[in-house]
């Protein structure tokens, strides 16, 4: 399979620019501000019905990434579009009309349901919350989440202590689903779980996804679990975007360095393969606390080159659906 990948006449989300900037807490009251770049200018692009997966290493800024572009934090400056519509700037009631229509299923299945509550009125509160459906078909409702989800019936009246890791995810997958939302952010759904749960979470994904022509943003730091789910995938590190491309073409022909050494940790059926050499780990690490000019990268590549470090590389086409930003290839 080469680089192109089946496009749909409907973009579903898009970025323009997207910068979202964290100002650390002072400790001294002289002390110069600094700000945490988690994601400057990102220009993400999701097509109605597809899976775009975010990928990096913990401090990327992918989760962040994802949840920016949904208005669960706050912006520092760009575009976001949803259906057409630039939703940048809406607030109060209209947003919450918005958040019917993307949702989000977290990391920890521990910690993002209700104790207090039992299974059914967790997955039944967005339907209150948003005033969705009869009063009469709520109880049906979400019976039939229950069922898409894989879980019993009866389950309904249990309080989270009482399943799995892996059957709270799909409570948390069900609640989720409970507005009927187009897309779905999943931010490292599976991380928290064992191999074996994991894979079952998956093809779960996979069948919501096909039955109920669901849109999803997957998150991840697991390339392995994005090549089963992702048909586009993009790679972040530091907030800024390395690399993007369609599943085949990044696992095929990589071309910046970050990717390389993210793809030579994959585990294989044969171990793990030789990683990528870095640069000197005694080196400063990089940081994305007021980064400098150059690529964020730079410090750990291979590659470096004094243009590396004096000059940010623009994201430009290496071929159809394929850019990447380095100076290697520029």
């Amino acid at each position: 399979m080469g680089c192109t990948e089946a496009k749909s006449s409907d973009v579903l989300l898009k970025t323009a620019d997207l910068k979202i900037h964290f100002q650390v807490r002072r400790k001294r009251l002289f002390e110069p501000v600094q700000r945490v770049h988690a994601v400057d200018d990102l220009n993400l692009e999701v097509r109605k019905g597809s899976v775009m997966g975010i990928v990096g290493e913990s401090g990327s800024g992918k989760t962040t990434a994802a949840l920016g572009t949904i208005r669960l934090i706050p912006v520092t400056s760009g575009r976001i579009f949803f259906k057409g519509q630039d939703i940048t700037a809406v607030r109060g009631p209209e947003l919450k009309r918005l958040r019917r229509h993307m949702q989000v299923v977290f990391q920890d299945p521990y910690s993002s349901l209700n104790p207090r509550l039992r299974a059914g009125e967790i997955v039944r509160e967005p339907l209150e919350r948003m005033n969705l459906f009869d009063k009469k078909d709520r109880d049906e409702r979400v019976k039939a989440l229950f069922d898409q989800v894989g879980l019993r019936r009866e389950q309904m009246l249990l309080f989270p202590h009482q399943f799995s890791g892996g059957q709270r995810q799909r409570i948390g997958v069900a609640r989720a689903l409970a507005s009927e939302p187009d897309l779905l952010v999943l931010d490292e759904p599976v991380s928290a779980l064992d191999v074996a749960i994991q894979a079952q979470l998956l093809n779960l994904f996979k069948r919501l996804k096909e039955k109920l022509s669901l849109t999803y943003v997957f998150i991840s730091h697991d390339l392995g679990v994005v090549q089963f789910l992702c048909e586009h995938i993009t790679v972040m590190y530091l907030g800024t975007v390395m690399e993007s491309a369609p599943r085949a073409c990044l696992f095929k022909s990589a071309q910046n360095p970050y990717t390389k050494a993210l793809l030579k940790a994959v585990p294989t059926l044969k171990g793990n393969l030789a990683p990528v050499p870095l640069a000197d780990a005694n080196a400063e690490q990089p940081t994305a606390i007021n980064p400098g000019p150059g690529c964020r990268f730079a410090p750990r590549c291979p590659h470096s080159k004094a243009v590396c470090r004096e000059i940010l590389p623009v994201l430009k086409e290496i071929a159809p659906g394929h850019r990447g930003a380095c100076h290697l290839f520029t």
